[in-house]
Protein backbone atom coordinates (compact mmCIF):
# COMPACT_ATOMS: atom_id res chain seq x y z
CA UNK A 1 0.00 0.00 0.00
CA UNK A 2 1.09 3.79 -1.02
CA UNK A 3 2.36 5.42 1.42
CA UNK A 4 -0.51 8.33 0.07
CA UNK A 5 -3.25 5.17 0.19
CA UNK A 6 -1.87 4.32 3.57
CA UNK A 7 -2.48 7.95 5.14
CA UNK A 8 -5.91 8.44 3.24
CA UNK A 9 -7.11 5.08 5.45
CA UNK A 10 -6.01 6.16 8.53
CA UNK A 11 -7.60 9.06 8.31
CA UNK A 12 -10.90 7.37 7.26
CA UNK A 13 -10.97 5.18 10.23
CA UNK A 14 -10.01 7.62 12.92
CA UNK A 15 -11.63 10.73 12.13
CA UNK A 16 -15.16 12.11 11.94
CA UNK A 17 -16.54 12.22 7.79
CA UNK A 18 -17.03 16.02 7.98
CA UNK A 19 -15.20 16.93 4.93
CA UNK A 20 -14.49 14.91 1.66
CA UNK A 21 -11.21 15.68 0.75
CA UNK A 22 -9.31 15.27 -2.44
CA UNK A 23 -7.12 11.67 -2.11
CA UNK A 24 -3.63 14.17 -1.56
CA UNK A 25 -1.82 13.59 1.21
CA UNK A 26 0.17 17.03 1.65
CA UNK A 27 3.50 16.75 3.11
CA UNK A 28 5.04 20.71 2.58
CA UNK A 29 4.43 23.46 0.50
CA UNK A 30 6.12 26.72 -0.53
CA UNK A 31 4.91 29.56 -2.33
CA UNK A 32 1.84 28.27 -4.09
CA UNK A 33 3.07 24.92 -4.73
CA UNK A 34 2.73 22.01 -2.57
CA UNK A 35 4.71 18.71 -2.47
CA UNK A 36 2.75 15.20 -1.41
CA UNK A 37 4.09 12.21 0.42
CA UNK A 38 5.26 10.41 -2.59
CA UNK A 39 7.09 13.94 -3.63
CA UNK A 40 5.06 14.51 -6.28
CA UNK A 41 4.28 18.81 -6.71
CA UNK A 42 1.13 20.51 -7.25
CA UNK A 43 -0.32 23.83 -7.76
CA UNK A 44 -2.75 25.25 -5.30
CA UNK A 45 -5.18 26.79 -6.93
CA UNK A 46 -7.63 27.14 -4.05
CA UNK A 47 -5.28 28.78 -1.21
CA UNK A 48 -7.13 27.59 1.37
CA UNK A 49 -9.72 29.29 0.50
CA UNK A 50 -8.32 32.74 0.71
CA UNK A 51 -6.45 31.87 3.96
CA UNK A 52 -3.06 31.52 2.60
CA UNK A 53 -3.44 35.17 0.20
CA UNK A 54 -0.30 35.47 0.81
CA UNK A 55 1.30 31.86 -0.17
CA UNK A 56 2.86 28.83 2.03
CA UNK A 57 5.27 29.60 4.39
CA UNK A 58 5.30 32.80 3.71
CA UNK A 59 9.19 34.47 4.82
CA UNK A 60 8.26 37.37 6.60
CA UNK A 61 5.15 35.62 8.24
CA UNK A 62 7.50 32.90 9.26
CA UNK A 63 10.03 34.74 10.72
CA UNK A 64 7.28 37.30 12.98
CA UNK A 65 6.01 33.60 14.25
CA UNK A 66 9.37 32.07 15.17
CA UNK A 67 10.76 35.27 17.09
CA UNK A 68 7.23 35.41 18.56
CA UNK A 69 7.43 31.88 19.83
CA UNK A 70 10.46 32.57 21.13
CA UNK A 71 9.32 34.97 24.00
CA UNK A 72 5.64 34.63 24.83
CA UNK A 73 2.82 32.77 23.06
CA UNK A 74 -0.20 32.67 25.08
CA UNK A 75 -1.57 35.27 28.00
CA UNK A 76 -5.14 34.95 27.94
CA UNK A 77 -6.85 38.12 27.89
CA UNK A 78 -6.25 38.18 32.03
CA UNK A 79 -3.05 40.19 31.37
CA UNK A 80 -2.52 42.49 28.51
CA UNK A 81 0.78 41.58 26.65
CA UNK A 82 3.19 44.03 24.29
CA UNK A 83 1.76 42.87 20.87
CA UNK A 84 -2.02 43.47 21.85
CA UNK A 85 -2.41 47.40 21.67
CA UNK A 86 -0.53 47.35 18.38
CA UNK A 87 -2.60 44.54 16.42
CA UNK A 88 -5.77 46.52 17.66
CA UNK A 89 -4.56 49.77 16.58
CA UNK A 90 -2.97 48.72 13.52
CA UNK A 91 -5.91 46.70 12.45
CA UNK A 92 -8.40 49.47 13.18
CA UNK A 93 -6.64 51.85 10.92
CA UNK A 94 -6.65 49.70 8.25
CA UNK A 95 -10.21 49.09 8.25
CA UNK A 96 -10.86 53.05 8.89
CA UNK A 97 -13.03 52.25 12.11
CA UNK A 98 -12.25 52.67 16.29
CA UNK A 99 -12.13 48.90 18.11
CA UNK A 100 -11.04 45.64 17.11
CA UNK A 101 -12.63 42.51 18.74
CA UNK A 102 -10.42 39.76 18.13
CA UNK A 103 -11.42 35.80 18.46
CA UNK A 104 -9.50 32.98 16.12
CA UNK A 105 -12.07 31.64 13.47
CA UNK A 106 -14.63 33.27 10.74
CA UNK A 107 -17.21 31.36 12.54
CA UNK A 108 -16.27 32.97 15.73
CA UNK A 109 -16.27 36.59 14.54
CA UNK A 110 -19.58 36.01 12.48
CA UNK A 111 -21.12 34.79 15.96
CA UNK A 112 -19.55 38.06 17.99
CA UNK A 113 -20.77 40.34 15.21
CA UNK A 114 -24.05 38.68 15.87
CA UNK A 115 -23.88 39.34 19.80
CA UNK A 116 -23.00 42.84 18.85
CA UNK A 117 -25.75 43.48 16.37
CA UNK A 118 -28.09 42.65 19.24
CA UNK A 119 -26.42 44.21 21.93
CA UNK A 120 -26.24 47.34 19.80
CA UNK A 121 -30.12 47.08 18.47
CA UNK A 122 -30.93 46.61 22.62
CA UNK A 123 -28.61 49.02 24.29
CA UNK A 124 -28.08 51.45 21.39
CA UNK A 125 -31.20 51.53 18.96
CA UNK A 126 -33.88 50.40 21.47
CA UNK A 127 -35.51 47.18 19.94
CA UNK A 128 -37.44 45.58 22.74
CA UNK A 129 -35.02 42.80 24.07
CA UNK A 130 -35.34 39.31 22.41
CA UNK A 131 -37.32 40.90 19.13
CA UNK A 132 -33.98 41.78 16.95
CA UNK A 133 -33.75 41.16 13.81
CA UNK A 134 -31.18 40.54 11.52
CA UNK A 135 -31.54 40.11 7.82
CA UNK A 136 -29.22 37.44 5.56
CA UNK A 137 -29.42 36.56 2.05
CA UNK A 138 -29.67 33.20 0.67
CA UNK A 139 -27.10 30.90 -0.67
CA UNK A 140 -24.89 32.58 2.22
CA UNK A 141 -21.61 30.56 3.96
CA UNK A 142 -20.92 32.39 7.42
CA UNK A 143 -19.50 29.07 9.18
CA UNK A 144 -21.27 25.77 10.25
CA UNK A 145 -21.97 26.56 14.02
CA UNK A 146 -25.29 26.06 15.53
CA UNK A 147 -26.49 29.61 15.40
CA UNK A 148 -24.88 30.09 11.62
CA UNK A 149 -26.93 26.96 10.29
CA UNK A 150 -29.87 28.42 11.49
CA UNK A 151 -29.55 31.16 8.54
CA UNK A 152 -28.48 29.12 6.30
CA UNK A 153 -30.03 27.75 3.19
CA UNK A 154 -27.43 24.62 2.41
CA UNK A 155 -29.23 21.62 3.05
CA UNK A 156 -25.76 19.67 4.00
CA UNK A 157 -24.68 22.58 6.65
CA UNK A 158 -28.32 22.94 8.18
CA UNK A 159 -30.36 20.01 8.15
CA UNK A 160 -30.85 17.46 11.55
CA UNK A 161 -28.70 20.33 13.60
CA UNK A 162 -32.22 22.32 14.94
CA UNK A 163 -33.88 23.15 16.60
CA UNK A 164 -32.96 26.15 15.07
CA UNK A 165 -31.57 29.81 16.70
CA UNK A 166 -34.35 32.23 15.51
CA UNK A 167 -34.35 35.69 14.79
CA UNK A 168 -32.90 35.75 11.24
CA UNK A 169 -35.13 36.74 8.09
CA UNK A 170 -33.41 35.21 4.57
CA UNK A 171 -33.81 37.29 1.68
CA UNK A 172 -32.82 36.61 -2.13
CA UNK A 173 -28.91 37.63 -2.37
CA UNK A 174 -28.65 40.68 -4.74
CA UNK A 175 -32.38 41.40 -4.39
CA UNK A 176 -32.36 44.92 -2.96
CA UNK A 177 -36.42 45.62 -3.16
CA UNK A 178 -36.53 41.98 -1.15
CA UNK A 179 -34.25 42.79 1.44
CA UNK A 180 -35.86 46.72 1.74
CA UNK A 181 -39.17 44.77 2.64
CA UNK A 182 -37.47 42.71 5.02
CA UNK A 183 -35.97 45.30 7.31
CA UNK A 184 -38.35 46.72 10.16
CA UNK A 185 -38.27 48.48 13.25
CA UNK A 186 -36.91 45.62 14.95
CA UNK A 187 -33.96 44.79 12.14
CA UNK A 188 -30.44 45.62 14.30
CA UNK A 189 -28.34 44.44 11.12
CA UNK A 190 -28.19 43.38 7.20
CA UNK A 191 -25.33 40.80 7.26
CA UNK A 192 -23.92 39.93 4.09
CA UNK A 193 -21.01 38.42 1.99
CA UNK A 194 -19.83 41.46 -0.92
CA UNK A 195 -19.25 38.35 -2.70
CA UNK A 196 -20.22 34.75 -2.12
CA UNK A 197 -17.63 32.09 -1.99
CA UNK A 198 -18.93 29.24 -1.12
CA UNK A 199 -22.10 29.71 -3.45
CA UNK A 200 -19.88 29.50 -6.44
CA UNK A 201 -18.35 33.12 -6.30
CA UNK A 202 -21.34 35.11 -7.01
CA UNK A 203 -20.34 39.02 -7.36
CA UNK A 204 -23.86 41.11 -6.42
CA UNK A 205 -25.40 43.14 -9.51
CA UNK A 206 -23.78 46.43 -9.77
CA UNK A 207 -24.76 48.70 -7.12
CA UNK A 208 -26.07 46.18 -4.68
CA UNK A 209 -23.76 46.82 -2.24
CA UNK A 210 -24.41 51.01 -2.23
CA UNK A 211 -27.57 50.33 -2.62
CA UNK A 212 -27.55 48.55 1.03
CA UNK A 213 -25.36 50.78 2.56
CA UNK A 214 -27.91 53.83 1.79
CA UNK A 215 -30.88 51.19 2.92
CA UNK A 216 -28.76 50.32 6.04
CA UNK A 217 -28.23 54.42 6.92
CA UNK A 218 -31.66 55.06 6.26
CA UNK A 219 -33.20 53.10 8.56
CA UNK A 220 -30.79 53.09 11.54
CA UNK A 221 -29.27 49.18 10.49
CA UNK A 222 -25.59 47.79 11.30
CA UNK A 223 -24.60 46.65 7.57
CA UNK A 224 -22.18 44.08 8.63
CA UNK A 225 -19.99 42.66 5.43
CA UNK A 226 -18.75 39.19 5.67
CA UNK A 227 -15.30 39.62 3.95
CA UNK A 228 -13.47 36.56 5.57
CA UNK A 229 -12.68 34.99 2.08
CA UNK A 230 -13.16 38.31 -0.17
CA UNK A 231 -11.42 40.95 2.17
CA UNK A 232 -7.75 41.34 3.16
CA UNK A 233 -6.61 41.28 -1.23
CA UNK A 234 -8.57 38.89 -2.85
CA UNK A 235 -10.22 40.96 -4.94
CA UNK A 236 -7.98 43.56 -5.84
CA UNK A 237 -8.35 46.03 -3.06
CA UNK A 238 -7.85 45.38 0.59
CA UNK A 239 -11.79 44.43 1.14
CA UNK A 240 -14.44 43.62 -1.55
CA UNK A 241 -16.48 46.38 -0.12
CA UNK A 242 -14.19 49.10 -1.35
CA UNK A 243 -15.42 47.93 -5.50
CA UNK A 244 -18.57 50.40 -4.86
CA UNK A 245 -16.79 52.72 -2.60
CA UNK A 246 -18.85 51.41 0.68
CA UNK A 247 -17.63 51.48 4.23
CA UNK A 248 -19.84 49.16 6.19
CA UNK A 249 -20.33 49.71 9.89
CA UNK A 250 -19.03 46.21 11.02
CA UNK A 251 -15.99 44.46 9.25
CA UNK A 252 -15.92 40.78 10.07
CA UNK A 253 -12.74 39.40 8.54
CA UNK A 254 -10.61 35.83 8.94
CA UNK A 255 -8.53 33.30 7.19
CA UNK A 256 -5.69 35.74 5.14
CA UNK A 257 -5.58 37.82 8.91
CA UNK A 258 -3.51 35.04 10.22
CA UNK A 259 -1.72 34.29 7.16
CA UNK A 260 -2.11 30.50 6.62
CA UNK A 261 0.17 30.35 10.11
CA UNK A 262 -2.53 30.46 12.99
CA UNK A 263 -5.72 30.74 13.28
CA UNK A 264 -6.97 34.53 13.77
CA UNK A 265 -10.47 36.64 12.97
CA UNK A 266 -11.72 39.95 14.26
CA UNK A 267 -14.66 41.95 14.31
CA UNK A 268 -13.76 45.82 13.60
CA UNK A 269 -16.30 48.37 13.96
CA UNK A 270 -16.54 51.97 15.42
CA UNK A 271 -16.44 52.71 19.23
CA UNK A 272 -20.52 53.46 19.07
CA UNK A 273 -20.75 50.12 18.01
CA UNK A 274 -18.42 47.39 19.86
CA UNK A 275 -18.23 50.09 22.98
CA UNK A 276 -21.76 48.04 23.93
CA UNK A 277 -19.53 45.61 25.48
CA UNK A 278 -18.71 45.13 29.13
CA UNK A 279 -16.04 42.89 30.81
CA UNK A 280 -16.95 39.41 30.95
CA UNK A 281 -20.00 39.57 28.26
CA UNK A 282 -17.93 38.09 26.02
CA UNK A 283 -14.59 36.41 25.05
CA UNK A 284 -12.00 33.69 24.07
CA UNK A 285 -9.04 32.30 26.12
CA UNK A 286 -6.89 32.30 22.52
CA UNK A 287 -8.80 35.49 21.04
CA UNK A 288 -5.89 38.15 20.50
CA UNK A 289 -3.14 35.84 21.46
CA UNK A 290 0.33 37.15 21.27
CA UNK A 291 1.15 35.06 18.47
CA UNK A 292 -1.99 35.59 16.25
CA UNK A 293 -1.03 39.36 16.64
CA UNK A 294 2.58 38.93 15.77
CA UNK A 295 1.49 37.24 12.54
CA UNK A 296 -1.80 39.45 12.14
CA UNK A 297 0.23 42.62 12.16
CA UNK A 298 2.83 41.05 9.83
CA UNK A 299 -0.26 40.83 7.33
CA UNK A 300 -1.54 44.15 8.21
CA UNK A 301 2.09 45.56 7.26
CA UNK A 302 1.99 43.30 3.88
CA UNK A 303 -1.26 45.03 2.90
CA UNK A 304 -0.07 48.45 3.69
CA UNK A 305 2.01 47.80 1.01
CA UNK A 306 -0.67 47.74 -1.76
CA UNK A 307 1.79 45.11 -3.38
CA UNK A 308 -0.69 41.86 -2.95
CA UNK A 309 -3.80 44.20 -4.19
CA UNK A 310 -2.10 45.21 -6.95
CA UNK A 311 -1.01 41.40 -7.87
CA UNK A 312 -4.50 40.41 -7.54
CA UNK A 313 -5.54 43.00 -10.10
CA UNK A 314 -3.33 42.19 -12.77
CA UNK A 315 -3.19 38.61 -12.50
CA UNK A 316 -6.99 38.65 -11.93
CA UNK A 317 -8.02 40.08 -14.91
CA UNK A 318 -5.19 38.03 -17.21
CA UNK A 319 -7.61 34.97 -15.14
CA UNK A 320 -10.89 35.79 -16.05
CA UNK A 321 -9.53 36.97 -19.76
CA UNK A 322 -8.16 33.33 -20.10
CA UNK A 323 -11.01 32.09 -18.09
CA UNK A 324 -14.08 33.42 -20.50
CA UNK A 325 -12.48 32.36 -23.13
CA UNK A 326 -13.51 28.63 -22.36
CA UNK A 327 -17.28 30.19 -22.30
CA UNK A 328 -19.48 29.04 -24.57
CA UNK A 329 -17.29 26.26 -26.16
CA UNK A 330 -19.23 23.62 -25.08
CA UNK A 331 -17.53 22.97 -21.35
CA UNK A 332 -17.69 25.99 -19.80
CA UNK A 333 -21.48 27.53 -19.45
CA UNK A 334 -20.19 30.37 -16.89
CA UNK A 335 -17.48 32.29 -15.32
CA UNK A 336 -17.88 34.61 -12.16
CA UNK A 337 -15.75 36.41 -9.79
CA UNK A 338 -13.27 39.52 -9.22
CA UNK A 339 -9.50 39.80 -8.53
CA UNK A 340 -7.84 36.56 -7.68
CA UNK A 341 -10.92 34.96 -7.81
CA UNK A 342 -13.58 32.77 -9.78
CA UNK A 343 -16.37 30.25 -9.79
CA UNK A 344 -16.11 28.80 -13.08
CA UNK A 345 -19.52 26.51 -14.06
CA UNK A 346 -19.16 23.57 -15.59
CA UNK A 347 -21.32 21.84 -18.11
CA UNK A 348 -22.88 18.95 -16.10
CA UNK A 349 -22.74 16.75 -19.30
CA UNK A 350 -18.99 17.25 -18.94
CA UNK A 351 -18.74 15.94 -15.35
CA UNK A 352 -18.91 17.11 -11.80
CA UNK A 353 -16.80 20.03 -10.04
CA UNK A 354 -15.87 16.75 -8.10
CA UNK A 355 -15.39 15.09 -11.10
CA UNK A 356 -12.90 17.58 -12.67
CA UNK A 357 -11.30 18.57 -9.78
CA UNK A 358 -10.09 14.79 -9.56
CA UNK A 359 -8.90 15.49 -12.89
CA UNK A 360 -7.17 18.69 -12.71
CA UNK A 361 -5.59 16.74 -9.42
CA UNK A 362 -4.05 14.06 -11.70
CA UNK A 363 -2.26 16.65 -13.43
CA UNK A 364 -0.51 18.45 -10.81
CA UNK A 365 -3.30 21.41 -9.99
CA UNK A 366 -5.53 21.67 -7.21
CA UNK A 367 -8.51 23.24 -6.88
CA UNK A 368 -12.04 22.49 -5.09
CA UNK A 369 -16.07 22.05 -6.45
CA UNK A 370 -18.58 23.36 -4.81
CA UNK A 371 -22.15 23.29 -5.75
CA UNK A 372 -22.14 20.40 -8.48
CA UNK A 373 -20.85 21.30 -11.51
CA UNK A 374 -18.76 24.57 -10.30
CA UNK A 375 -15.32 24.14 -9.21
CA UNK A 376 -13.50 27.60 -7.36
CA UNK A 377 -10.02 29.14 -8.48
CA UNK A 378 -8.40 31.16 -6.29
CA UNK A 379 -4.57 30.86 -6.03
CA UNK A 380 -2.23 32.35 -3.35
CA UNK A 381 -1.75 35.92 -4.40
CA UNK A 382 2.15 35.55 -4.82
CA UNK A 383 1.37 33.42 -7.90
CA UNK A 384 3.64 34.03 -10.75
CA UNK A 385 2.21 34.50 -14.03
CA UNK A 386 3.83 31.41 -15.20
CA UNK A 387 2.13 29.32 -12.88
CA UNK A 388 -0.66 30.43 -13.47
CA UNK A 389 -0.99 30.10 -17.21
CA UNK A 390 0.56 26.45 -16.35
CA UNK A 391 -2.30 25.90 -14.08
CA UNK A 392 -5.09 27.07 -16.70
CA UNK A 393 -3.39 24.83 -19.40
CA UNK A 394 -4.22 21.89 -17.56
CA UNK A 395 -7.79 23.07 -17.05
CA UNK A 396 -7.94 23.75 -20.78
CA UNK A 397 -6.43 19.88 -20.87
CA UNK A 398 -9.15 18.76 -18.70
CA UNK A 399 -11.89 20.33 -20.93
CA UNK A 400 -10.66 19.18 -24.27
CA UNK A 401 -10.49 15.24 -23.06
Amino acid sequence: MSRTAAAIRSADEHSAHNYHPLPIVVASAEGAWMTDVEGRRYLDMLAGYSALNFGHGNRRLIDAARAQLERVTLTSRAFHHDRFADFCTELAALCGKDMVLPMNTGAEAVETAVKTARKWGYEVKGVPDGHAKIVVAADNFHGRTTTIVSFSTDHDARDHFGPYTPGFEIVPYGDLTALAHAVTENTVAVLLEPIQGEAGVLVPPAGYLAGVRELTRERNVLFMADEIQSGLGRTGKTFACEHEEVVPDVYILGKALGGGVVPVSAVVADRDVLGVFRPGEHGSTFGGNPLACAVALEVIAMLRSGEYQQRATELGDHLHRELNLLVGGGAVTAVRGRGLWAGVDIDPARGTGREISEKLMELGVLVKDTHGSTIRIAPPLVISKEDLDWGLDQLRSVLAG
